[in-house]
């Protein structure tokens, strides 16, 4: 039997903007952007849910609901910031993680109980080393697998600890309603309640065979999950095959030097982000969306790197070569794929691509203490 920690940091995107700005502590906050544009709730507060508020909603829906809540842009190189500082902090801890987003992890604790302890009391720990060192509240589950462990993080939100013993898992799940089961969306939430089923005991009542009949691999995938089981081995190294960031504007632009202004700042950011995770690219991709919804992305092969420079270059070429229409464009994109580890191919450079490469590290040293804003690079014109 073993042992999966599922640890969810309570209010991720909030409890960082509430590290960059105190004063926003115990008010509706909302991560999205402009209340009054097109764009949606990336996350909120406690107590913006209050209102009715969730992430994925309208964020005109949510201005109506919370007139009076704070609306924030987001600071989202600080929220990746943060989540690789708890990945390191529990990377001391954990024998095998998983990271499943950016503000969750699974972690196998198979065997160590008599290094560290009782599991509940571990967890503990854990979440007290998040608020010293980091100033992050977190929920953490613990069970015989993963489904468990992550229902189990999600019950007793927020800053709660909740332990599901073997052989406990079914009694802990009878009563609690099918929708926290990983995988239930509306469309089979809808499905379910329509035959009279709304706890996950409904299930557990009911033959398998009717489930797979009636939903097919998903109708055996609920009932598996209904009746506690789920996947008990972790995936500690998931490939991650792309790095993309896109603005959509509030209004559409027609003006190329605008385009390229949006796309240097892009460029920035995934070019630190590449930093970060000590890689370089070697292939680049444009998206534009005009005002017409038709979609362009073009690519190129390039040698591999990390600078921002030479990605900016790249992408503004691409840009030159899209932006071939009359028709304001609504949405610019980057997307990085084909990546390898820098440390392994810096001896391909010669000395002004180490030099600057130095200059770009100890440019990274300073955000990385600072934060990504503490300094930045301008476009420069002939």
């Amino acid at each position: 039997m073993r042992t999966i920690f599922h640890l969810d940091m309570d209010a991720f995107f909030i409890s960082v903007e509430r590290i960059l700005n105190p004063k926003l502590e115990f008010k509706p906050v909302i991560v999205g952007g402009d209340p009054h544009g097109r764009g949606v709730v990336a996350a909120c507060s406690y107590e913006a849910r209050k209102y009715g508020l969730h992430s994925g909603m309208p964020i005109r829906t949510a201005f109506k609901l919370c007139p009076k809540g704070i609306y924030l842009h987001g600071h989202y190189d600080e929220y990746n910031r943060y989540s690789h500082a708890a990945k390191t902090i529990l990377s001391g801890y954990a024998p095998i993680l998983e990271q499943a987003s950016v503000d969750e992890f699974y972690i196998d604790f198979t065997g160590c109980e008599h290094l560290y302890g009782e599991y509940p009391t571990l967890a503990l720990k854990l979440q007290k080393e998040m608020i010293n060192k980091l100033f992050l509240p977190c929920s953490i589950g613990i069970g015989s697998n993963k489904t468990i462990a992550k229902i189990a993080s999600d019950y007793k939100k927020p800053n709660g600890i909740t332990y599901v013993p073997p052989g406990k898992e079914k009694q802990f799940l009878a009563s609690l309603p099918i929708q926290v089961i990983p995988g239930v969306g509306k469309v089979m939430l809808k499905k379910l309640n329509e035959k009279g089923i709304y706890i996950i005991s409904d299930i557990t009542n009911m033959p398998k065979d009717f489930f797979s009949t009636v939903y097919g691999k998903s109708g055996n995938d609920l009932w598996e999950k209904a009746n506690g089981n789920g996947a008990e081995y972790l995936t500690p190294s998931r490939e991650q095959k792309s790095i993309s960031h896109e603005t959509t504007f509030l209004e559409d632009v027609n003006s190329l030097h605008n385009l390229e202004e949006t796309l240097f700042g892009l460029c920035a950011k995934i070019a630190q982000s590449l930093k970060n995770m000590n890689w370089y690219a070697s292939n680049i991709a444009l998206k534009l969306r005009y005002s017409d919804f038709q979609t362009i992305i073009k690519s190129k092969s390039i040698r591999m790197t990390d600078d921002p420079l030479i990605i900016f270059n790249t992408s503004a070429g691409l840009l030159k070569n899209s932006y071939t229409r009359r028709v304001p464009i609504r949405l610019i994109g980057i997307k990085l794929t084909k990546f390898i580890i820098a440390a392994e191919q810096q001896f391909l450079f010669d000395d002004i691509q180490i030099r600057r490469g130095k200059a770009l590290d100890a440019i990274n040293l300073i955000r990385l203490k600072y934060g990504y804003k503490s300094i930045q690079f301008g476009i420069i014109k002939a």
